[in-house]
């Protein structure tokens, strides 16, 4: 392969033009940790004679003491940019190199083999359009290659080179060759790549890399560069249906009002007749306009602001489509999950949702099945661990438009976000949605809340309390719902001892079944409100994610949280069930404040300190706070 350079014979403008013409190709390497991707990706580069001599001076300085091929550079340091993966000889994050050849430029992304940094991986792969999969020939097939494919085959990467790569350090073997090549088409049978090419390579000797090596006389295929030369693989988002997400209202004068984004796929024309997902009000397109002034049309990876011929109630997120064309609309899809977090996913936790510029609250509301990597197998689950991946039903609080993932990947995946940090948790595709938009709050009845309320003559609340066993909640909770009855209110206290032995008793006190237990009782309450009722709850509830979502159940409803603060010393004193000490002694797993963590409020409506007065001060206070004469916030 020799690189295209110009030279002071060269007309520089039909240079540049035969540079503007060139397809490009998207790939990424991966697999698993020192299987040589990084060696390989340095290996083009050099061939493609992309390094400077004094960058090849260098190199070769800091080659001493490595292992280096023929040239004296070990090439991993050519893409290995951190110094932690320069000492530790490993990738850590995603590193983007850029090469041509006279047929094709590519940008090749060097994704990190260890299993810590799967999501990194899973981020390179998000944009590409060829996957070049590396085993080490010594080592074959590992789990991290099964993981890789998979991940590949959810993202939608239809190409796939398995590079064996190594095949010098076992003394060129075909057998070896054909054994991994059989095992791992065997395995990808059921993946969906449209094309799967095996090729044994050595990147740090350049076998097979650019011409066919003396070595490897039993293999008859194409080599690595030419193959990535000659692939036909389709990239066209533009025959794909408009879908232009709004990113933000454009307001440049008192005149003026555009909408500004980038469009995700199809094309648009100056007198296109456009719909808004969400609303479906139509509007024609007057203007596209950008920073260099008007155009007549823009396609897909086009950012540009578009002008309608009348006035839409838009905003950022919604979706502008054509008629005919319009993306799904709903509140709940099936999609599957890339878990990426040290924490658990759990059936029933909220998150933000972000599709696009669309961001939004929702709730894993089911996890169908885990996705076994070696095998493929489906399996039961009721969580998700870090690089793990499942099938699941999300609910948003409000619809989305969004598509599946096969047919466009722009509108059809997502990312899951913590609501407090802020930190990517998860990464899904769509499968499809599941057509409840229609359907998205209770059900209006004749006889509605306000009417049982005044029958009742008072406001339904929530009262939610929290704090760990022993702090003396329970006994509080039972003396406000008396205190309501006397008064001639309408109230009913859920607690552990009504809920556990009954709605709940198929549920235990691991992590995940504490989440759906109280996931359960918001709704109850919920409910109970509805009907006119003052509901008092009284749950450990030791997780903000939970109490969180129990707020947002409430939904219009007065949700008012109470934190009972005792000290665990104080609570383990009282111990009146003796729990405390049969937790202490291992008889009691998942005991909160001893071998399970109690997440304190950060902003409770209500603290009460447990340990400062007693219960039926407390009681007293509280219900003056609450139904009308008390403003105090910390009692």
């Amino acid at each position: 392969m020799t690189a295209v350079v110009a030279t002071a014979d060269t007309d520089l403008d039909l240079w540049l033009a035969q540079q503007t013409e060139k397809g490009l190709l998207r790939l990424l390497t991966c697999g698993s940790v020192d299987d040589g991707k990084s060696t390989l990706i340095g290996r083009l580069l050099y061939d493609s004679q992309l390094i400077l001599d004094d960058q090849l001076a260098s190199l070769r300085k800091e080659s001493r003491n490595r292992t280096t091929g023929d040239e004296g550079i070990d090439f991993s340091l050519l893409v290995d940019g951190l110094a932690a993966e320069r000492e530790q000889g490993i990738t850590i994050d995603v590193a983007y190199r850029f090469f041509s050849t006279q047929r094709r430029k590519f940008i090749v992304a060097d994704t990190p083999g260890h299993e810590q940094y799967t999501r990194n991986m899973a981020t390179g792969a998000s944009n590409a359009d060829l996957a070049l999969l590396l085993v080490d020939a010594r080592k074959g097939l590992l789990t991290q290659t099964r993981r890789h494919s998979f991940i590949l085959s959810l993202i939608g990467v239809k190409h796939v080179v398995l590079v064996v790569n190594k095949i010098d350090l076992v003394d060129y073997d075909p057998d070896v060759f054909s054994a991994i090549e059989s095992a791992y088409r065997a395995f990808a049978r059921d993946l969906g790549f449209e094309t799967l090419q095996a090729i044994p390579v050595s990147a740090l000797k350049g076998d097979n890399i650019l011409e066919k090596s003396a070595h490897t006389p039993w293999y008859e295929g194409s080599q690595l560069v030419p193959y990535l030369e000659e692939i036909e693989f389709a990239t066209d988002r533009t025959a794909r249906p408009l879908r232009f997400p709004v990113q933000w209202v454009n307001r440049a004068s008192l005149d003026f009002r555009g909408f500004s984004g980038t469009v995700a796929s199809g094309s648009v024309r100056v007198g296109d007749d456009v719909l808004v997902a969400a609303s479906r009000k139509p509007a024609k397109i007057t203007r596209i306009v950008t920073m260099n002034g008007d155009l007549p049309d823009a396609i897909a990876g086009e950012a540009v602001t578009l002008v309608l011929d009348r006035e839409v109630d838009i905003s950022r997120g919604d979706v502008l489509t054509h008629p005919g064309e319009t993306p799904e609309y709903s509140n709940q899809f099936q999609a599957r999950l890339v878990w990426m977090h040290d924490e658990p996913a759990f059936h029933g936790r909220s998150y933000l949702i972000k599709i696009g510029s669309q961001m939004i609250s929702g709730t894993i509301t089911g996890i169908k099945f885990r996705t076994n990597v070696n095998t493929l197998e489906h399996i039961a689950a009721t969580k998700l661990e870090l690089n793990e991946v499942g099938t699941v039903t999300i609910a948003a609080d409000k619809p989305l438009a969004f598509d599946a993932y096969g047919s466009n990947s722009r509108t059809g995946s997502f990312i899951l976000i913590d609501r407090i940090s802020n930190a990517t948790l998860g990464a899904g595709v769509i499968d499809f949605g599941l057509r409840r938009a229609q359907n998205l709050s209770y059900q209006s009845f004749d006889v509605s809340r306000q009417v049982r309320a005044e029958l009742k003559r008072q406001e339904p609340s929530i009262v939610w309390f929290t704090g760990l066993s022993g702090s003396g909640k329970s006994t509080i909770a039972n003396l406000i719902e008396k205190r309501l009855t006397t008064d001639g209110r309408h109230a009913y206290i859920l607690d552990g001892d009504n809920v556990r032995h009954g709605l709940n008793k198929d549920l235990g006190f691991t992590e995940a079944d504490r989440v759906e237990n109280i996931r359960r009782v918001a709704e109850v309450a919920r409910l109970m409100a509805d009907a006119g009722l003052i509901v008092v709850v009284s749950f450990i509830s030791p997780f903000r994610n939970e109490r969180r979502l129990a707020r947002e159940i409430a939904g219009d409803v007065t949700f008012t949280e109470v934190y009972v603060d005792t000290p665990l010393e104080v609570c383990e004193a009282r111990d009146p069930k003796g729990l405390y000490a049969r937790a202490r002694r291992g008889e009691i797993k998942n005991f909160t404040g001893i071998d399970s963590p109690f997440e304190a409020p950060e902003h409770p409506d209500v603290v009460l300190r447990g340990a400062e007065k007693e219960p039926a001060e407390l009681a007293e206070m509280l219900y003056g706070k609450l139904f009308g004469w008390d403003d105090v916030y910390s009692i």
